[in-house]
């Protein structure tokens, strides 16, 4: 069974998911955003599970950093266009495991998500 994390190197809650995955002996393959890219199509399947709201980071830095007329009477697709243009603004980590998407990260979560006792 294959796990994948998806984010951005810089963002401390990745560096805290890495390293419980390490601690926990759980093999993964990482994607970096910005490194590896990434194509609208897994954007939009991501969208469809989890929805855009769920995947746009509204409390970062790069959100705020965006002008008014790129926040306003947001939809999916002007979403989806933003998080390709700034992949910052897709929330992190995301991990993909046993057929599951999975955003944010927290001990007692990831110790559920792979039946491991907390």
């Amino acid at each position: 069974m294959s796990t994948h994390v998806f984010g951005i190197r810089n963002c401390d809650t990745l560096k805290k998911a890495l390293r419980w995955l390490d601690q926990h002996q759980i093999p993964y393959q990482y994607h970096d955003y910005r490194r590896d890219g990434l194509s609208r199509t897994q954007l939009e399947q991501w969208c469809a599970r989890l929805g855009w709201e769920a995947l746009l980071n509204k409390r970062g830095t790069t959100y705020r950093a965006l002008p008014a007329a790129d926040k306003e009477a947001l939809d999916e697709e002007r979403a989806i266009a933003l998080m390709l243009t700034h992949p910052a603004l897709i929330k992190r980590p995301l991990l993909a495991h046993a057929g599951q998407l999975h955003l944010g990260f927290s001990a007692p979560q990831y110790h559920a998500i792979f039946a491991i006792p907390g």
